[in-house]
């Protein structure tokens, strides 16, 4: 890895990797049940359901519970596009780091994610190695002790994206840490059954994913978001 990683061409050098490790073995699509777990001011957690279903690359609908309401996100197209009752509310341009470097990097072409990496902020000529929870980790974005720029971290031996921090989007003065943990096996490839967000040292953000199924089948109408009632939803 580390060759590839550090050696001549760098800027691409872990996106390359990534990508060719799971070259043909990637699911193509993934459907699941998420809690979804937020901190609140007053020291309480809301929790809500959402149902999630991805087609790779590049689409992720999001419903809130219940499905039924018609409400959710969808990100497509490089936008996001919000929907209330079914109906398009607001839409623009937005690229959902974590999709990219969880999933659309197995299966998007190397110059596909490179070009949004960038897009998003990512400084692809900075890498270093490092180890984290005792794992060595290949580390892009930042100079080693560098916690205060854009980054993303990537486990050395699987090539699985581990944790990214970027600016609070309320705050940009402070950092967000955001991690996917508890990796379980798909066929080939993987899956990250929960997804934590950290401000502070304190854990503030967590997902847990359940009823998780991959390479099933989805009309391509759910990820059209004047659509958002036609097609055959993946619950029913």
């Amino acid at each position: 890895v580390r060759d590839v990683m550090l050696g001549s061409g760098r800027r691409q050098g872990v996106v390359e990797a990534m990508h060719a490790r799971y070259l043909g073995k990637w699911y193509e699509t993934l459907t699941f049940r998420q809690k979804t777990s937020r901190l609140l001011a007053n020291g309480k957690w809301n929790v809500q359901t959402w149902y999630e279903a991805m087609k790779l690359p590049g689409r992720l609908r999001i419903d809130f519970e219940p499905v039924s309401a018609g409400n959710g996100v969808l990100y497509a197209r490089d936008s996001q596009f919000v929907v209330q009752n079914g109906q398009l509310l607001s839409s623009g341009p937005g690229i959902n780091p974590l999709l990219l470097l969880g999933f659309d990097v197995y299966t998007a072409t190397v110059a596909h994610t490179t070009a949004r990496l960038r897009r998003e902020g990512f400084d692809l000529s900075k890498v270093h190695e490092t180890t984290f929870q005792g794992k060595p980790m290949i580390v892009v974005g930042a100079r080693k002790g560098d916690y205060n720029r854009k980054q993303f971290w990537i486990d050395a031996e699987r090539l699985l994206f581990v944790r990214m921090l970027e600016p609070t989007p309320r705050d940009t003065s402070k950092m967000q840490d955001i991690r996917f943990t508890n990796y379980e096996p798909r066929g080939a490839a993987w899956v990250a059954p929960r997804v934590e967000i950290w401000s502070d040292g304190k854990l503030v953000f967590y997902e847990d994913y359940d009823d998780i199924k991959v390479n099933v089948d989805l009309d391509d109408v759910l990820f059209q978001p004047k659509q958002w009632r036609a097609a055959k939803h993946w619950t029913k």
